[in-house]
């Protein structure tokens, strides 16, 4: 990685004394710290693309539901009734259930100690980098930057995947249990809207589950860095 460091070309030495790193470089050297850690990186993406897709699911049915009630009539609400569906047939309004909500918090929180716990392995085995990284003169702040585009990055990819892959299955969990009307009345608009929560959501934990360790790395002192046994 040092050497990466060096035939690249990344820094650029400013007056002040600390290490210049453009927006552009950065943004390479994300990719190239995610593409050596492949395997690493798919399993926290996974991890994040199973939280959101569950999550896709869970909005998708409703506006699927919502659909059904609204412009199927009320001969949908016992079926959704037992589904687990709050259904107001007056007002024509459907909503989750109490278990399916704490069903899904639930797995966003283990998604986001997940991410965590990897984020951390990751600054462990790059103790020496980022005392490298010190020692020419970077500030805390690039540090930073770094491990955020590496979370950008897991987290856009892994919640659109995982948001398209709820989609689809809430669509074929309508199919099957209302047939064709479940495509007919659902509202696009508003799966199109549940994407795009779904999306932000996921992405939201990656920079979230990311921020302690990224903290922890760009405030490490040099000398410690570069002695860390790991």
């Amino acid at each position: 990685m040092s050497e990466h460091i060096s035939k690249t070309g990344f820094f650029t030495k400013e007056a002040s004394q600390h290490i210049g790193f453009p927006w552009s470089k950065s943004f390479d050297f994300a990719v190239q710290n995610l593409r050596n850690r492949f395997t690493r990186s798919l399993i926290t993406m996974s991890s994040l693309i199973l939280a959101v897709a569950f999550l896709a699911f869970i909005l998708v049915n409703l506006n699927i539901a919502t659909g059904l009630i609204q412009f199927g009539g009320s001969k949908f609400a016992p079926l959704l009734t037992e589904m687990g569906f709050d259904v107001d047939t007056s007002l024509g309004t459907v909503s989750t259930g109490p278990k399916e909500r704490w069903i899904v918090i639930l797995s966003l929180l283990v998604c986001t100690v997940g991410i965590i716990n990897a984020q951390l392995m990751s600054v462990t085995e790059r103790f020496r980098i980022i005392g490298i990284f010190k020692c020419l003169g970077a500030l805390d702040s690039i540090i930073l930057r770094l491990f955020l585009i590496e979370a950008a990055i897991i987290g856009i990819i892994g919640a659109a995947i995982g948001s398209g892959a709820g989609i689809v299955f809430a669509f074929l969990n309508g199919l099957v249990n209302f047939g064709v009307a479940s495509l007919i009345l659902v509202s696009l608009a508003d799966v199109f809207i549940s994407f795009l929560t779904a999306t932000a959501v996921g992405f939201s934990l990656s920079i979230l589950g990311v921020l302690y360790p990224a903290i922890i790395a760009a405030r490490m002192e040099p000398v410690k860095a570069l002695n860390a046994q790991h």
